[in-house]
């Protein structure tokens, strides 16, 4: 009786976290969003500026995530250094899970990463807060955490 009684709470908790990742008009929810963002704190040591090109969706429970991650060839304060013309990361994948919560959506995954991190199937998790400029996005990936801030673009859901 206790494990009946267990089951179908479990069951009860799934259903509501499903629900609150399904819920327009069409029977779906979408989380998107792309643009140009800078990480804070920079990379490295001493840190370096770094920015990236941004974009993922998730609909209908499946979706696609893509983070290149670009720093400049020249050394911070040095002619050039404002450059973003080298490629130090990209994480490509598949999402695999998407949860909203309140202002942020946590997306969860499977990906290829190059550069920093480098590795196949690595898992990541993206926690993005809805929003254009000034919207954080929270990307940890092979042992890496990267705070995101949205400078152009949007994140809805």
């Amino acid at each position: 009786m206790i494990w009946k009684n267990l089951l179908v709470g479990l069951a009860l908790l799934l259903s509501t976290t499903i629900s609150q990742a399904r819920a327009d008009s069409d029977g779906s929810r979408v989380i998107q969003g792309g643009g140009t963002t800078y990480v804070t704190g920079g990379s490295g040591t001493p840190p370096a500026p770094v920015i990236t090109k941004l974009g993922f969706h998730w609909r209908d429970g499946e979706g696609k995530f893509e983070c290149l991650a670009l720093g400049s060839s020249e050394l911070a304060g040095k002619p050039g250094s404002g450059n973003f013309d080298t490629n130090v990361m990209y994480v490509t994948g598949k999402i695999v899970s998407a949860e909203i919560k309140g202002p942020q959506a946590k997306l969860t995954g499977i990906a290829t990463v190059t550069g920093l991190g480098a590795g196949n199937n690595v898992p990541f998790t993206a926690v993005a807060e809805a929003g254009g400029p000034g919207a954080r996005l929270t990307l940890t990936v092979s042992g890496l955490v990267f705070d995101e801030v949205i400078i152009e673009g949007a994140i809805k859901f």
